[in-house]
């Protein structure tokens, strides 16, 4: 089975929104959120769809499924405290409800421009090497800084790679490494990467679009209207 757990559990603080979460703004009437579950749902070897959202806004979350036709919707999950809580919670679900050798699709519910042929290739990827971490090319020069706000550290670019989602895994592997998280006392890994990393899993890489963006800020949004004009004029073109 091929899951898909999108987390959605962001308050949007750097959106300075606040009469709704980002992943519930809307874009030409449809909800962020449903752009990026339709990514999902379309896909024919996507099985289920497992949705973790702000639990105030659970009901909102439902209606949305219900009104756009995402039949795949498996369950909706109230999120927890971090992002790494509320993956967990999802993986909590898939693993008392599907096979331990399902592939799961981890995804931000704020990315709604990934591609299906990425998902199709992340798919492959798990069968093949065991995980797949989506990544884009780095187009600018990256450093750590400085401890005195200084430039540490230049990175070559040509080696650096950002990592971007869905970030893939076979259920029992991505479960047992939040169990030994848990079990650590530690739930502040920034991304299920690093978290596999930490625990000595080797990750594969899948390079995917550039305009996988994941809409954090007002200008990720005003991008995200950009790309999706420019995907409708090619398709008017019959690119």
């Amino acid at each position: 089975m091929n899951l898909a757990i999108i987390f959605a559990g962001g308050s949007g603080q750097r959106m300075n929104t606040h009469s709704r979460p980002k992943q519930f703004l809307d874009m030409r009437g449809k909800p962020v959120l449903i752009y990026t579950l339709e990514a999902f749902e379309e896909h024919a070897m996507i099985d289920g769809i497992i949705l973790v959202c702000i639990e105030s806004w659970i009901d909102y979350a439902k209606d949305l499924v219900g009104r756009y036709q995402i039949r795949k919707m498996m369950k909706i999950l109230p999120g927890g405290q971090t992002g790494q809580e509320s993956i967990y919670k999802g993986l909590q679900y898939a693993h008392v409800t599907c096979e331990e050798d399902s592939i799961v699709l981890i995804h931000d519910g704020v990315r709604p421009l990934i591609r299906q042929e990425t998902i199709s290739d992340c798919l492959q990827c798990v069968k093949m090497n065991g995980n797949a971490i989506t990544v884009a090319k780095a187009i600018e020069t990256i450093f750590v800084r400085g401890h005195d706000g200084g430039v540490g550290k230049i990175f070559d670019r040509a080696l650096c790679e950002m990592a971007r989602a869905p970030q893939c895994f076979f259920l029992k592997d991505i479960y047992a490494a939040h169990k030994n998280a848990l079990a650590d006392n530690i739930t502040d890994f920034i991304d299920s990467a690093t978290l596999m990393q930490y625990y000595g899993a080797t990750l594969h890489t899948v390079e995917g679009p550039m305009e996988n963006i994941k809409i954090t800020t007002p200008s990720d949004f005003y991008i995200f209207r950009a790309l999706l004009d420019a995907r409708e004029n090619l398709q008017i073109i019959g690119l």
